[in-house]
């Protein structure tokens, strides 16, 4: 059985890591990479596999996911999610605040993860959410134990719009770790909203989405909450960059020592404004898929190092939500799956490097948040791994999703590239296209806690 304490030798691996490729044999043992190198014939392992002709990846860290739990559970739960996310290789999760109810108290907070310990096959953490009111809250939050605080400055969930200027200030100002912002301008989109219904009611053509949520909504919030993070020196990651706009207000520095950074989502890589007369209120998110130039603006800012992380902003609904007239269709699609094969095919079509996409990916979510010993494959760290077959293609189909929603926006496409197997703190959880029925859970993330 491939439990944590088990030893397995991977064989014949070309390694992506660390801007490098490397032909080698790996060695795991108590969940941990103990060798990389030559390992000899004859180890005594409990599992063995050839992986000639493979691709053996870190695994990835996503560090925007919306998995539903508690509340909102008939869309996604923890258990299914996960699931679906390591069999795209997604080892590690860190989950957004935005259930029902939210986390936005420590108790409830910790509710979420003992459900994660209960039930997820990836590694997780869950975000701490910042309200108008819970200033005291925020302040108490561990950056040992905590991947960050989470800041809607733009979209309205319940009661977590942070609008009141004094107190951002606050969060801003005392923020014990790294603040992490939905950025759109939501007066601006409140007025286009309005325009839209006077001119179609209810039905606004879905197309009409990336206007009413448009470039300067967007760059309204990002460069306001940029603003706030120099004046108080506050470590500011904003999330899922989607205009060229956005872009000049990030540098192409190394990660280390950055104290704003951006993220962008694999569907605003791969989706353009033109998609959606296909597809329609299925790729409906916010903030909105815009042109295909700022589509080629953001790919080139990944290639470039001005956006430091790629992520998903996984946020599944139901098909019969999503089916629903504009106002009424929720934002948000199911991505966690498809997320590596969706940057493994950019990187087919010339977008960046593999090197590249596993930085962005893997190694700098492990910096950004100060993940310890994962985001790598290093001797000494947890073997969160994945293996890929980069010349079997895969469809996507119904019957191959993992989602609880039991739909995905990619459906019909062919990926170039087929995930093989994920190995989750040593143990491999999936194969031959499923999850295994011994997969044991996953662990907490901890943290260095030097992220203010």
């Amino acid at each position: 059985m491939s439990l944590p304490m088990s030893t397995v030798v991977l064989r014949n691996a070309e390694i992506i890591n660390e801007g490098r490729r490397l032909r080698a044999d790996v060695l795991i043992r108590a969940g941990r990479i103990e060798r990389i190198g030559t390992i000899p014939p004859g180890t005594k392992a409990d599992q063995e596999y050839d992986l000639t002709g493979k691709l053996l990846l870190p695994g990835l860290i996503d560090d925007q996911v919306h998995f539903r739990e508690p509340g909102l559970t008939h869309k996604a739960c923890i258990a299914s999610e996960a699931r679906a996310a390591v069999a795209g290789g997604v080892t590690s999760f860190m989950e957004m605040p935005n259930t029902n109810p939210p986390a936005t108290t420590h108790a409830e907070l910790e509710k979420k993860y003992a459900i994660g310990a209960a039930t997820s096959v990836a590694n997780y953490s869950f975000f701490f959410g910042a309200t108008n009111t819970n200033l005291d809250a925020v302040k108490a939050t561990d950056p040992r134990k905590v991947c960050g605080v989470k800041v809607f400055m733009g979209s309205s969930t319940g009661d977590m719009l942070v609008d009141a200027a004094a107190t951002l200030e606050g969060i801003f100002r005392h923020s014990p770790t790294l603040i992490a912002t939905h950025c759109e301008d939501t007066p601006r989109i409140k007025i286009a909203e309005a325009a839209a219904k006077a001119k179609w009611g209810e039905d606004v053509p879905a197309g009409e989405h990336p206007h009413i949520r448009d470039a300067e909504a967007c760059y309204a919030s990002s460069s306001m909450a940029a603003e706030l993070a120099k004046r108080h020196d506050a470590r500011l990651h904003i999330l899922h960059i989607t205009t060229a706009k956005e872009l000049s207000l990030f540098s192409d520095a190394p990660l280390k020592g950055k104290r704003l950074t951006a993220e962008a989502c694999v569907h605003h890589l791969w989706f353009a404004e033109e998609d959606y007369a296909r597809l329609g209120h299925q790729i409906k998110c916010n903030p909105a898929i815009k042109t295909a130039a700022d589509r080629a603006a953001v790919r080139a800012a990944v290639a470039a190092g001005v956006i430091d992380v790629i992520a998903t902003d996984h946020a599944p609904h139901t098909w019969e939500e999503k089916s629903q007239t504009y106002f009424k269709a929720p934002s948000g699609l199911p991505l966690v799956q498809h997320s590596l094969q969706v940057l493994l095919d950019l990187v087919k079509q010339g977008a960046f490097t593999l090197e590249t996409a596993v930085e962005r990916a893997c190694h700098a979510p492990a910096i950004l948040f100060g993940v310890e010993q994962r985001g790598y494959i290093r001797e000494g760290y947890w073997a969160d791994l994945v293996v890929v077959d980069p010349n079997k293609p895969q469809p996507v189909t119904k019957d191959g999703l993992l989602y609880q929603c039991g739909w995905s926006p990619l459906e019909g496409h062919t990926f170039g590239s087929t995930i093989e197997r994920t190995f989750v703190n040593g143990a491999c959880v999936f194969e031959d296209g499923k999850i295994r029925a011994d997969a044991p859970k996953g662990m907490r993330l901890s943290f260095n806690g030097n992220r203010r």
